[in-house]
């Protein structure tokens, strides 16, 4: 019981976070509003004597101007949507080694975003045919978008191992910031122990050591007391009056001296009958 109270008491930051994480990763997997994509795809092909490394240059330069309003105010039309809205909902990914560009359209409903992709790859490649004769390419759409089955975000899975990993990494955070206050607070109290050893020793290394007594020195008698002070006061009430003491000596010495006389006739009259 002791063992696991103490396991629990250690691990607890991390016991409390990971779920935490992993709730708060399935509470916005939820609460999240979704978010389609499609994809449109647009071709550069070499025209008039043009190679395909040209192709692949102008093709990575359209990708470039895709957000450009001459591109953009003809499809923000037809969709519905306005231009600065188009702006941030549609992307043009390019290849290096292909004339290929794909435009991606992103909507809060799957037909939106297949109509906004459409309509920015055909708006696309009426400006690109437009100048054909100068730039020896000429665009054509490659793939129209399809209507997307399932939104791109929120994915329940990602945001639920996402809050995971968060609440991991917030779990061991704490219980590092808990050891190292532990560790923190011990130090201190061996820091205080010692300093107060220290201080005791110095004091005592302070106060006035004994000489060591010679060879036949023997430990000198206390002074006396003076009996005005309350020490001196003191020793006297402690010792016996001398003049009673006086007295009392002379009181055995007297019957002493009588107890001799009492026993002197019966030694006389004992060495007379001898």
């Amino acid at each position: 019981m002791f063992t696991t109270d103490r396991r629990l008491r250690r691990w607890w930051p991390m016991l409390a976070a990971v779920p935490l994480g992993a709730l708060c990763g399935g509470g916005y997997a939820l609460a999240a509003s979704p978010s389609y994509v499609a994809n449109a795809y647009v071709m550069a092909v070499p025209k008039g004597g043009s190679d395909s490394t040209t192709a692949v240059n102008f093709a990575q330069a359209y990708g470039r101007i895709i957000s450009q309003p001459e591109i953009l105010l003809g499809p923000a039309a037809r969709t519905g949507v306005s231009l600065d809205e188009l702006t941030s909902r549609v992307e043009a990914v390019t290849s290096p080694d292909a004339p290929m560009i794909q435009i991606a359209g992103t909507a809060g409903r799957a037909r939106l975003a297949a109509r906004e992709a459409n309509a920015v790859a055909e708006s696309l490649v009426d400006f690109g045919n437009a100048t054909t004769s100068q730039t020896g390419v000429q665009l054509l759409r490659f793939a129209s978008a399809a209507t997307p089955a399932g939104p791109s975000t929120p994915s329940r899975g990602i945001d639920l191992a996402v809050g995971l990993a968060a609440g991991l990494l917030l779990g061991g955070l704490g219980m590092m910031a808990r050891q190292s206050c532990s560790t923190a607070a011990e130090l201190s109290d061996s820091e205080v122990t010692a300093a107060d050893r220290g201080a005791a020793e110095a004091t005592v290394a302070d106060l006035p050591q004994p000489r060591p007594l010679a060879e036949g020195e023997s430990v000198p008698a206390p002074a006396p007391a003076d009996e005005g002070t309350p020490a001196g006061a003191e020793a006297a009430a402690a010792e016996p009056d001398t003049a009673e003491v006086a007295a009392k000596a002379e009181a055995a010495k007297a019957g002493a001296a009588k107890s001799e006389a009492a026993e002197e006739p019966e030694r006389r009259s004992a060495k007379a009958r001898r």
